[in-house]
């Protein structure tokens, strides 16, 4: 929030405990309850400062007790974004209240900082003809906030209300009164690449319990905040999820909520997931059918990666260390597990997790066709920078992480129909290496790799070359936004749960390519500068394993160590088949470059 400001929302997860609301515009230590009614407090024990990458904590003030689990959600202020402001009431109901915005609000949270009232929400979902309002700190449905008083929500102004509602007691511009409004924007645009992308939507969906509803962003939701309108019975809080904490496509233990107008601690409850195009509500009793609207920000980033090392890190850690800290908010990761034997002095075998934050739940094998396994989801995906995995004494690990990122990397989970179709992705290029796996069923890992073709796919998990068929891509290459599969199980079969993770060149960070091999030293040019710290490498026009080389084992002149994604053999270190380049990496002789063989690779710098 440098140079910018914002909005700090804290909750503690593991215990009763109030949300603090805090800004910029009324300074650190000021603070608010979404869940209580109470004027502006000052708490100097609270969130102290805000810092240039960041906030601090003072002892305790509800966020940063002994011991406790913390959410925080961060909002800055942004045109098309978000925006705070605040004023003086004045008791005018025509009264009209400028903001930077930069576009009409979509939803407007009005408090009184010097008096006890209720949250105030205006909604552009809630209805645009009466000023209906909710409340965030109630359950309460809609209730109308003054005969006479329309919004006239602008791209420069709001209208605050003078007048109590009977149902929610809401006051908006009493005379003398200070207020904070904090405005979010609706489909806006002003993001990405080409400035046109939205960036948050301010909607609502009507719910049939028993059948679910798709919500439809055009880009993939990370948070949300859903609440029912028409009434204030059943569920009808303020629910907010997010992919940080554990909202995810999995079921075995539920999205990880919080609820904005109570003080409970964090639970798990199966509410739905995010999708490609946005996020769906699941069919169940839990929430119930009603009217609902909903605060959605889009799952970041959307910049090109400028440097290999903000999307992807590999190392090592022994069985004390049970965090992997990558620098960077960490979306899916391989784990090398082995044990060492110290009667023995040698490693046994161990296999390749492959782990996704969508999945965070479960993993999945890369050396194997099995089926998923559950996991606990505080053993990992728990730390902002980098992930957790649940280590044992005398295991050694090795880790690659990976950001998802445009060019880069792309994570997509969907539900198989055995129906030629498209899959919607967010890479923003056509990908150009695909691994996908049937999650509930044993089964190959399928992949597609554009130095192969449309026509032939080969498995992860396995040393056999590529073959043809149709039935997988349908003889259909990718786009920039969708994939195609076909009817085989492996890729499409109903009901079963998929994952899939996309890879692209991305110029100077990642390269996707294939060689044909010349039995003599060759440099294979991904477009680097400083060489290659990951490449993975598979013999297609016979059979070989899936090599995976990094920098933080050893790409260098003389042998190099290697492990194999389709193993689960410790490393090999008496080798010299890949050696550094600057421009990406070399084939030595004739180990990884038999004259005439064909293979494919992924490098990342």
């Amino acid at each position: 929030m440098a140079g910018k400001g914002g909005l700090t929302w804290l909750k503690r997860r593991d215990a009763v405990r109030n949300h603090g609301l805090f800004d910029t515009v009324r300074g650190a230590t000021k603070l608010l309850y979404s869940d209580l009614t109470n004027a502006e407090y000052t708490d100097a024990y609270s969130l102290t400062s805000f810092n240039s990458n960041g906030f601090s904590l003072g002892l305790d003030g509800g966020g940063n007790a002994n011991g406790g689990t913390y959410a925080s959600w961060t909002f800055r202020k942004q045109p098309k974004f978000f925006d705070i402001v605040t004023y003086t009431g004045n008791g005018v109901s025509s009264r009209t209240i400028a903001h930077s915005l930069g576009s009409a609000p979509g939803c407007v949270i009005i408090k009184n900082l010097t008096s006890i009232g209720n949250w105030c929400v205006w909604h552009r979902g809630n209805g645009t003809t009466d000023y209906t309002a909710l409340s965030l700190n109630t359950t309460n449905s809609s209730g109308n906030v003054g005969p006479g008083n329309y919004p006239d929500f602008t791209s420069t102004t709001f209208k605050p209300n003078s007048v109590q509602a009977a149902s929610t007691g809401a006051i908006g511009n009493l005379d003398g009164d200070n207020y904070v409004a904090y405005l979010f924007a609706h489909n806006a645009g002003g993001f990405g690449l080409t400035g046109t992308d939205n960036v948050i939507s301010c909607g609502s969906f009507s719910l049939d319990s028993a059948v679910g509803v798709d919500v439809n962003l055009g880009y993939e939701a990370q948070w949300v905040m859903i609440k029912r309108t028409d009434s204030s019975a059943g569920s009808s809080g303020w629910y907010l999820l997010d992919t940080m904490r554990g909202w995810t496509v999995d079921t075995t233990f539920g999205d990880m909520y919080l609820v904005a107008n109570t003080t409970a601690a964090e639970a798990g409850q199966n509410i739905g997931r995010p999708t490609a195009t946005g996020f769906a509500i699941q069919a169940s009793t839990w929430l119930s059918t009603g009217d609902y609207i909903y605060i959605a920000i889009r799952r970041g980033p959307m910049k090109v990666p400028t440097s290999g090392t903000s999307v992807f890190y590999s190392s090592s850690f022994g069985d004390t260390q049970t965090s992997f800290p990558t620098g960077f908010v960490t979306d899916f990761a391989i784990n090398k597990v082995t044990y060492y034997n110290p009667d023995l002095g040698t490693y046994t075998d161990g296999s390749n997790f492959m782990l996704a934050r969508l999945t965070a739940n479960t993993t999945q094998v890369t050396n194997q066709a099995s089926t998923q396994s559950n996991l606990d989801p505080a053993s990992f995906w728990a730390i902002q920078d980098g992930y957790k995995w649940a280590n044992g004494s005398g295991y050694s690990i090795f880790g690659w992480a990976f950001a998802r990122a445009p060019y880069f990397a792309d994570v997509v989970c969907y539900t198989g129909n055995d129906t030629l179709r498209t899959i919607n992705h967010n890479l923003g290029v056509a990908p150009e290496m695909m691994i996908i796996k049937n999650r509930d069923t044993a089964l190959d890992w399928a992949v597609y790799h554009t130095g192969l073709g449309n026509t032939k796919y080969i498995f992860l998990n396995s040393t056999a070359a590529s073959a043809t068929a149709s039935s997988y891509w349908n003889d259909t290459s990718p786009t920039a936004s969708v994939f195609t599969v076909n009817t085989s199980n492996k890729v499409n079969s109903s009901p079963s749960p998929y994952l899939a993770y996309l890879f692209a060149t991305c110029a100077g960070i990642s390269k996707v390519g294939s060689y044909t091999g010349t039995g003599s030293t060759q440099t294979i040019d991904c477009g680097f500068t400083g060489g290659a710290r990951f490449v993975l490498i598979k013999r297609t026009n016979t059979t070989g394993d899936w090599f995976v080389y990094d920098s933080s084992r050893g790409i260098q002149s003389g042998n190099d160590p290697y492990l194999r994604f389709n193993s689960s053999l410790p490393a090999v270190t008496n080798t010299n088949y890949v050696d550094a380049a600057a421009s990406g990496f070399q084939v030595i002789g004739s180990g990884l470059n038999v004259s005439g063989g064909t293979y494919i690779f992924l490098a990342i710098a």
